[in-house]
């Protein structure tokens, strides 16, 4: 060991007498052990995916406000409605036609919860989050649909139902006439035909990112064709444009599906009610492949 004149030891004899660290690779008594998590770590899946979102939806207020809503206006409107008619009513009605009311109004709510299932995501940032902690992105979209249709159903065919249930309770007399399941299939698909309108503006809000933008779109969807069709039948050339618009469109499918709507427009004979329900639902199948192939590419 060098010494300097003051009789100190050198840096590099302090440097060299200093004892090194074991390296990543040392092996001895005091090498940590490797750490085993005790909590069990399943590989994820599609069922993740769903409990994450159900709790998203069911924690936000948007989703009581819309539900809410749409409850509010089958529910409350119907049965106003039916307080108003007479079993006599009934005899070329169903009894799930009062529900039609306030589902006309009510959809609107559907398509609201939609947008705002994805576009709230984007709007907050946490759409960053969802896909850190799932990076298959696909599961993720699918868990939104899946999770939004169910419920968007569910809720919309209780409503429904529960006032077809309240009018045929209250005017089930002989003047009503006889009523079978066929008017029930077709409320039934009514439902099923605003549950597709509500998966269409999810796809929607995919597409936009934005909520007013995607809100924007849907409404103009579902609210200008009739509109546009009447215009268009001012003039002879569009004429066979404005009654195809106006025999196809979401407002006269709904009306179609309850069963209030069996003349005609123009002339031309009404489409069936599955061509109502199969246009809707090539519209929305290829709005959500189109989601799918955005969401995957495209950069959040």
């Amino acid at each position: 060991m060098t010494t300097t004149p003051a009789g100190k030891p050198t840096a590099s004899a302090t440097a060299s007498s200093t004892p090194s660290a074991p390296g990543p690779d040392a092996s001895g008594p005091g090498t940590p052990a490797a750490y085993t998590s005790p909590l069990p770590t399943p590989r994820p899946h599609l069922g993740h995916a769903l409990a994450s979102e159900w709790t998203k939806l069911t924690s936000v207020r948007s989703t009581l406000w819309t539900l809410g809503s749409l409850v509010s206006l089958v529910v409350g409107v119907g049965m106003l409605a039916v307080l108003q008619t007479a079993s006599r009513d009934y005899e070329s009605l169903p009894y799930t036609a009062p529900a039609l009311f306030g589902l006309m109004v009510g959809q609107i709510a559907v398509i609201v919860l939609g947008v705002l299932t994805i576009t709230s995501e984007y709007g907050t940032g946490l759409i960053r989050t969802t896909f850190t902690a799932a990076p298959d992105r696909l599961r993720v979209l699918t868990a939104k649909y899946l999770v939004f249709g169910t419920v968007a159903f569910a809720t919309t065919t209780c409503s429904v139902g529960f006032v077809g249930l309240w009018a045929a309770i209250l005017h089930n007399g002989p003047a009503a006439g006889p009523h079978g399941l066929t008017e029930w299939a077709g409320a039934l698909a009514g439902c099923f035909y605003v549950t597709l309108l509500g998966l269409l503006a999810l796809a929607v809000g995919a597409l936009v990112r934005h909520s007013a933008g995607a809100i924007a779109v849907m409404l103009g969807v579902v609210t200008m064709p009739p509109v546009l069709g009447a215009i268009l039948t001012v003039w002879p050339v569009t004429n066979g444009l404005a009654l195809l618009v106006l025999r196809y469109n979401a407002p006269v499918g709904l009306f179609q599906l309850f069963g209030m709507q069996d003349s005609g427009v123009g002339g031309a004979s009404m489409p069936s009610d599955l061509a109502q329900v199969t246009l809707l639902l090539l519209v929305t199948a290829g709005a959500i492949a189109a989601s799918y192939a955005v969401v995957r590419r495209r950069d959040v």
